[in-house]
């Protein structure tokens, strides 16, 4: 092995040109600042506290009492009066419906009227008919001529 030559002090590698520290890291200065690390945080933990506290008994003594009519009202009355009036957007509290639901109903009503025969107008003969053979009708006939337009009056 390379450093077989340059063995000395217990098998310890030496080498002329290079010397090693016994200890690259102060065990002392890493313990002391994790001391200041913990007590700023400490500090910094009893600053939030206290103003949390603060905060929160100002704004009590800031905010107006109750009205007595209010105090005499149930619960459902009292959350009726903090709702704002319908129309109220889907998925907000106080809604009865659920949106998912209210969308998946309108799926399948619009892909059953898509996928149903009916008369528009049974008079004049214009017929609902499924898009799916609409557009093979029309891939195999083409589109029905457009009437010219209508000349305009000279006044």
């Amino acid at each position: 092995m390379a450093t077989d030559k340059h063995s000395s002090h217990g098998g310890l590698p030496v080498h002329s040109d290079v010397s090693f520290e016994t200890r690259d890291v102060n065990i002392n200065s890493v313990l002391w600042s994790l001391v200041y690390l913990a007590v700023t945080i400490v500090i910094s933990l009893a600053i939030c506290v206290w103003f949390l506290k603060a905060t929160s008994s100002m704004v009590a003594k800031s905010e107006k009492p109750v009205p007595v009519i209010r105090q005499q009202m149930s619960e459902s009355d009292q959350q009726h009066m903090t709702m704002p009036p319908e129309p109220r957007l889907q998925g907000v509290p106080g809604h009865e419906t659920d949106p998912q639901q209210d969308l998946r109903n309108k799926i399948a009503r619009d892909t059953q009227a898509n996928e149903s025969y009916r008369w528009v107008d049974e008079k004049a003969g214009i017929a609902q008919i499924p898009v799916k053979e609409a557009m093979k009708i029309i891939a195999e006939k083409g589109l029905p001529p457009l009437p010219p337009p209508a000349p305009e009056k000279k006044q």
